[in-house]
């Protein structure tokens, strides 16, 4: 189940808000239901694996506790290892097995070697992002950021909470403790009337301005690349630069308002990445909490900035090796990763100086191009087929007959795509932004942007109903 789906929509969500605030309000009570409803929420997407989550955070909930039970090092070591290796074997089984048969039977191919043959195996919805979480609990503990949780319920709702459980924000169990057993004292009308202006506007993003901008990438991506011109390769790569922005972007902000109209307030995960001036400014605006959890839990134990230069740029790579490998099991999340830690590497050497020099819109244009361009080897997994399209899009073959026909719908939203891409950079515009994201707005705007909201939603699920096309990019994570 997606939050863009007509069954959450229609039934799920509305359901859910009912019965929730109609419970008294003991936290317990609304606790237990708000993971009733998550099991619920995830089963319904994949009830067989529904088992694996709730045996894998049984297991690792007796084993964090006995970390923080021992003081010999030596043995908090060991069941940490054991809580990390248990997650991170689960998500390698499930995420990494076949992709590493796949290339064991292609290097045996060359020798002539058999290939060994297994079944394919089905990926869990959010295993990435739970798997994150429940390794984030462990180090944190040992590290002793926080106590372990002495109620098994209550750390079956952080990871299981539905509004973050298949696509995020990554959250640090640190950063919701408190949340846990206090979320009810934040229930109040402002809350709920942000949380859901923040759910509808999230919505508006992925069906109004996602969907059609995948709609039109998907079409041209998976074209002949002989078929398209120069000018038709960057419309598919633009299109598919706005898709999974809004798409991934509507959902985190989704998920925030969904946490908000309940009381609790989950970290920001996008914040206008696409007016960056740099790949090291986009990566602080672009996928936060993910950025977050790499610079915690892997580049600071490599040694972070604390080390030779020369390492430093090591541990750079590795971190965004690492970060294309998480989002998927094929060779171009490997280069993407590849690709962008590349452009960090050469922000530290000089580029950095440069983009200072040339003003903030040129560094801004620079920087999208650079992120357009890393978006399609992002998109397209045969690497054949992405060399071709690379070429095709610095070819400048402009023969008209190879041109597309763009659609209407698209021909109008990519411009609302462009303005909502960049209107931050107005000075005027980004504090009605942060008033909206972030709980600041008057009592006569939160009542109209209320009615604005309201408007939307009806007008996105008329959307959802009417149309076949409404993928979710970040499902498969």
């Amino acid at each position: 189940m997606v939050f863009s789906s007509p069954v959450f929509l229609i039934i799920f969500l509305p359901l859910f808000l009912i019965i929730y605030n109609l419970l008294p309000k003991a936290v317990n009570l609304k606790n237990i239901f708000i993971l009733l409803s998550s099991i619920i929420f995830y089963s319904w997407g994949g009830p067989r694996f529904i088992f694996v989550i709730l045996g894998v955070t049984l297991i690792d909930f007796l084993l964090v506790s006995q970390i923080d039970k021992h003081e010999q090092r030596s043995k908090r070591r060991l069941f940490l290892t054991l809580s990390v290796g248990l997650n991170v074997s689960l998500l390698f089984y499930f995420k990494y097995f076949n992709f590493f048969i796949d290339n064991l039977n292609a290097v045996d191919s060359l020798f002539g070697a058999s290939t060994i043959h297994v079944a394919k195996i089905l990926l869990p919805i959010g295993i990435s992002f739970y798997t994150f979480e429940s390794i984030t609990y462990a180090v944190d503990v040992y590290r002793r950021v926080h106590k372990p949780l002495t109620n098994f319920w209550e750390y079956q709702l952080y990871i299981i909470f539905f509004p973050k459980l298949i696509a995020g924000p990554i959250v640090r169990y640190h950063d919701i403790s408190d949340q846990i057993t206090g979320h009810v004292e934040k229930e109040n009308t402002n809350n709920k009337l942000h949380g859901f202006i923040q759910f509808c506007i999230g919505l508006a993003k992925k069906v109004l301005i996602a969907n059609a901008m995948g709609n039109e990438a998907d079409t041209i991506i998976n074209m002949n690349v002989a078929d398209i011109n120069t000018t038709a390769a960057w419309i598919g790569a633009l299109a598919y630069t706005f898709q999974i922005y809004f798409d991934f972007s509507g959902y985190s902000d989704m998920a925030i308002g969904i946490g908000k109209m309940l009381g609790f307030f989950l970290p920001e995960n996008f914040n206008s990445p696409y007016v960056s001036g740099s790949i090291t400014e986009f990566w602080r605006r672009w996928h936060i909490t993910l950025g977050a959890w790499m610079k915690n839990y892997l580049y600071i134990p490599l040694g972070g900035n604390r080390v030779s230069t020369g390492r430093l740029y090591l541990n750079l790579a590795i971190v965004f090796l690492a970060s294309g490998l998480w989002h998927g099991a094929s060779w171009n999340f490997v280069l993407w990763g590849a690709y962008h830690g590349l452009f960090l590497i050469l922000d530290r050497m000089f580029l950095l100086n440069v983009l200072k020099k040339i003003g903030r819109l040129p560094r801004v244009v620079f920087t999208f191009f650079v992120v357009v361009v890393g978006w399609v080897i992002f998109r397209i997994e045969d690497i054949h087929k992405l060399g071709q399209y690379l070429r095709k899009m610095f070819a400048f073959d402009m023969e008209p007959r190879r041109s597309v026909i763009t659609t209407t719908e698209f021909n109008i939203v990519v411009w609302f795509a462009i303005f909502f891409s960049f209107f931050t950079l107005l000075p005027k515009v980004k504090p009605l932004h942060d008033g909206i994201f972030y709980t600041k707005l008057s009592r006569p705007a939160l009542i109209a942007f209320t009615f604005v909201g309201v408007a939307l939603y009806f007008v996105c699920l008329t959307s959802v109903i009417g149309s076949k096309f409404n993928p979710f990019i970040y499902f498969k994570f």
